[in-house]
């Protein structure tokens, strides 16, 4: 289903899923804490930065392996 209706407003349900988890309080309070958000936005943060870890890991593995067709001088050059 795509709509709900909640206290007589009609929403878009987009593809969530409430989930239960235990997390050490310090834990989730320091992580809380250090995104400036609600609780719900610092979870939703740390599972995007968990999905994006193994895009960030094939960077590291391609690091000074990427060979460019312009020289430091050059693109310093085209900056100016």
């Amino acid at each position: 289903m795509n709509a709900g209706i909640g206290y007589g407003n009609l929403r878009t349900v987009s593809a969530v899923r409430k989930i239960t988890v235990e997390v050490p309080a310090e834990l989730l309070e320091r992580a809380r804490a250090a995104s400036g958000e609600s609780l719900t936005a610092t979870v939703r943060t740390g599972l995007r930065l968990v999905a994006a870890s193994q895009a960030f890991e094939r960077l590291r593995a391609r690091r000074g392996k990427v060979r460019f067709s312009r020289s430091l001088a050059i693109l310093r050059h085209d900056r100016g």
